[in-house]
């Protein structure tokens, strides 16, 4: 596996992060996730992103699942990053970026990762309601107390990670070390402005959906509906493929999977390595539900995969990008 600068600080995480998004107390079965967890360390994975609304409707069960799967190792090996901002609760205090929600959730994460500090933990949206003086040094605080090692937030836009970093600078307080932002070779909305701002800022980029829901991984055909058993084929989560069911799309995306394939890969190494082609991304967050997929996936961080490769895949996928 290797290893990149979490931007232009020490932190170094593995080029591959496992997600626990839809998997950790979800459509994985216990001990899949902690299998799956466990290989993931084996093979050098390292970093592990979570958060506290994971997954939604079986709130903080994630955390309990990956802290319980990463429990047989030693701490200092490893890094995980979770997050605070969503609804966990009815209340108008249970949710957001205040003192108060932060202070109370990150209590509640650490007891369910049965964990002494989070090394990374991020904002997972960018709330209005709350001053940015607020919620930065509330972060500030939780990194003196040691609570949390670095922080760094998830779709924010580059006036977002610009005005943080500013504000941390002029009062001293530990800025945010990254950004989490949607990204694939189908969709590119952060590339024009907020990469290029993480990399003016020293921020380093976790992206996150590098596969697109699966989308990338050729499994879904032209003119044919989705495979049973399949995310797009479960009624709460069909709309996630809205955008991406289109024949012009699909077929694109089959022919970069026969690209990859006649070079030794798969379509979903090919998409991972895609977005690692840029330097400023550290690692991208894929999810796993069975031990192939996450052997498979784990390997991106591993190949050499050829630019020349990469470039021919850009190709096929430009002309059908989402955005």
């Amino acid at each position: 596996m290797r290893y990149r600068r979490l931007g232009r600080w020490g932190l170094k995480v593995s080029e591959v992060t496992l997600g626990t998004w839809l998997t950790h107390g979800g459509a994985a079965d216990g001990d899949t996730a902690t299998t799956c967890t466990r290989r993931a360390y084996e093979l050098g994975v390292n970093m592990f992103d979570t958060a506290n609304i994971y997954p939604r409707g079986n709130e903080g069960a994630a955390e309990r699942v990956l802290g319980a799967a990463l429990s047989v190792f030693r701490r200092e090996t490893y890094v995980v990053g979770t997050k605070v901002y969503a609804f966990m609760g009815d209340g108008p205090l249970e949710r957001g970026l205040s003192r108060k929600h932060i202070m109370a959730q990150i209590d509640h994460s650490l007891r369910r990762l049965g964990m002494d500090h989070v090394d990374l933990y991020q904002c997972h949206r960018y709330d209005v309601e709350t001053p940015l003086d607020e919620t930065a040094r509330t972060m500030n605080d939780l990194v003196v107390q040691g609570k949390i090692l670095y922080w760094g937030v998830s779709q924010w836009s580059e006036e977002q990670l610009e005005q943080a970093v500013a504000l941390c600078q002029a009062n001293g307080w530990a800025p945010p070390v990254s950004n989490q932002p949607r990204y694939s070779a189908l969709w590119r909305e952060c590339e024009p402005r907020v990469l290029p701002a993480c990399e003016r800022l020293g921020m380093g980029v976790l992206a996150y959906s590098p596969l697109d829901h699966g989308v990338l991984t050729g499994k879904y055909q032209p003119g044919s509906s989705a495979p049973a058993g399949s995310r797009a084929a479960t009624a709460s989560h069909a709309r996630l493929f809205d955008q991406f069911f289109d024949d012009d799309l699909l077929g694109a995306v089959q022919r970069f999977r026969e690209l990859a394939e006649q070079a030794g890969y798969t379509a979903a190494q090919l998409a991972l390595a895609w977005c690692l082609r840029q330097p400023t991304v550290s690692s991208v967050v894929v999810g796993a539900s069975s031990l192939p997929q996450l052997e498979e996936n784990a390997a991106a961080g591993v190949l050499d995969v050829e630019p020349e490769l990469v470039d021919a895949a850009t190709k096929i996928l430009d002309p059908v990008r989402v955005t």
